[in-house]
């Protein structure tokens, strides 16, 4: 991979964990607390709503530094070593741990009698927003471990190889 290439990915990578401190410590808490004051009946939900979102987040961001740590093992030509499944798997746990927080969001918000400004279509906007962020996360788990059983094939056909060489 390009030296240029895994510099630009960096730079995203970095700037995206930037934004995301920016909404964990700025834009989650401050959304919460304007919801809370426009329609007080949300306030015993703002709290824990609060922190299942800044965890969210922090599942994004563990993600982020787990494929910085893989870009660096491309820089340096070892991605094909047992070091990199611990990457992915950090990849692969994180996206899980989101995807469990999104399930517990939208079975709450399918059984819960949360009342709501507009009849009801902000809570199914939020369940809405739930079940598809469910199936997202459920899905880039199975892609990240079907990509992680190709780097397995990989990393054992470049053993067998430097065996015979």
């Amino acid at each position: 991979m390009h030296r240029y290439l895994i510099a630009t990915l960096r730079v995203g990578i970095a700037l995206a964990i930037l934004l995301g401190l920016f909404g964990q410590t700025v834009v989650i808490p401050a959304t919460a607390a304007n919801e809370v004051e426009v329609f007080p009946p949300y306030a015993p939900y703002e709290g824990p709503y609060v922190t299942v979102a800044i965890l969210g987040v922090l599942c994004v961001q563990v993600a982020l530094v787990a494929v910085w740590m893989l870009l660096t093992m491309v820089e340096h030509e070892a991605i094909f070593t047992a070091r990199a499944f611990r990457w992915v798997d950090l990849v692969i746990g994180s996206s899980l741990v989101a995807t469990a927080l999104a399930l517990g969001v939208a079975g709450h918000l399918a059984v819960a009698e949360i009342p709501s400004p507009d009849g009801g279509m902000q809570v199914e906007s939020a369940l809405a927003g739930a079940v598809a962020c469910v199936g997202v996360g459920a899905a880039f788990a199975m892609l990240v471990v079907v990509m992680r059983g190709l780097l397995r094939k990989a990393t054992a056909l470049q053993t067998e190889m430097a065996e015979v060489v």
